[in-house]
């Protein structure tokens, strides 16, 4: 018995699909667009003798500039900055913070010490923690022993 062969079928190719492994017209993938700043950038800092603590990309997303005054707060462990026009320490030309001495002493952070630096753009606010802060807060979330710590 002799039969013709089938002819293959091939679907033909549609307008706005590319075809495998061949350049064609097709439309860019949507891209879901940034927000103007972000609500809080991260980075880490040291602190040096002089009590300055520096993370270009944390203090340019607040967009502080020399001259700029901040209010700073502390607690255990935790400094904050406040971009406040009747604020007592000054930004410096360089991006940096500088926390004074006395401010230093009463939230535990010594010369040395690297911090967590969370600037939140939205609240012209500069927030330093220290690891053992964060080491805390992430002991506090852990699994207690004998549970899982798999998915």
């Amino acid at each position: 018995m002799t039969a013709w062969p089938v002819a293959p079928v091939i679907p033909g190719a549609s307008r706005g699909r590319l075809r495998q492994g061949k350049p064609g017209p097709g439309r860019p993938m949507p891209l879901a667009s940034p927000p103007d700043r972000p609500e809080v950038v991260y980075g880490f800092g040291r602190i040096d003798a002089s009590g300055r603590v520096a993370d270009r990309v944390t203090i340019a997303a607040l967009g502080w500039r020399g001259g700029d005054r901040l209010t700073l707060t502390a607690e255990a462990g935790v400094m904050v900055a406040r971009l406040d026009p009747g604020g007592m320490v000054t930004v410096p030309s360089r991006p940096y913070v500088v926390i004074p001495a006395a401010l230093r002493r009463r939230c535990g952070l010594r010369a040395g010490d690297h911090v967590l630096l969370a600037a939140t753009p939205g609240q012209d606010m500069l927030a330093a923690y220290s690891f053992a802060v964060v080491d805390q807060a992430l002991r506090a979330h852990a699994p207690a022993s004998g549970e899982g710590g798999r998915l």
